[in-house]
């Protein structure tokens, strides 16, 4: 039996540097075709060959950076679900926390159509676990899992976008309201 390795500290302050030197950079100018390499090591304070030491190109960079961010949400959902001592508005105020921590690579992220597609998977799968554990019989005319994941997932994107100046708990509570079993 094999124990895994552990990665490197100096590995992953490297790799948080260049992530949060992405994120400044497309803050600053959200267009993704005018980042280079050169730009982002000089954020991060490393230089290029630290970069491909990590990454084969911006691309990969990105693409890691979002894996880890839909990983992370993904793993912060199903624990949300299978964790008992919390209502159904404290999970969502936990999860909209969590998205609110990470609203500025989610605003660029939504630019691209293939993340808020991973999105949407996720949430309509949370949405299906809910019905599935769902004590109520649902009336024959109840919303559409596809209907309900949408409409949840252009609020977190409206909320995002637009609607800060609500707290997480106010949101949380406002979704809880439109959404409860009536």
């Amino acid at each position: 039996m094999s124990i895994p390795k552990k990665e490197d500290p100096r590995t992953i302050r490297s790799r948080e540097m260049f992530k949060s030197a992405v994120i400044a950079l497309l803050c600053e100018d959200p267009a993704i075709s005018n980042l280079t390499v050169q730009k982002i090591a000089a954020k991060a304070g490393l230089n290029r060959t630290t970069f491909y030491l990590h990454y084969q190109d911006i691309q990969d960079l990105l693409t890691q950076i979002t894996d880890e961010i839909l990983n992370e949400l993904s793993d912060k959902i199903f624990a949300l679900i299978h964790a008992k001592d919390l209502s159904e508005k404290q999970q969502l105020t936990q999860l909209l926390d969590y998205l609110y921590i990470h609203r500025n690579y989610l605003l660029i992220l939504f630019k691209t159509n293939q993340f808020e597609e991973q999105l949407f998977s996720l949430l309509k799968q949370l949405v299906e676990i809910r019905r599935k554990n769902t004590k109520e019989d649902l009336p024959a005319d109840y919303v559409d899992i596809d209907i309900k994941t949408a409409s949840l997932v252009g609020i977190i994107i409206w909320w995002l976008r637009k609607g800060l100046h609500f707290s997480s708990d106010y949101m949380a509570n406002q979704i809880y309201l439109m959404y409860r079993v009536q």
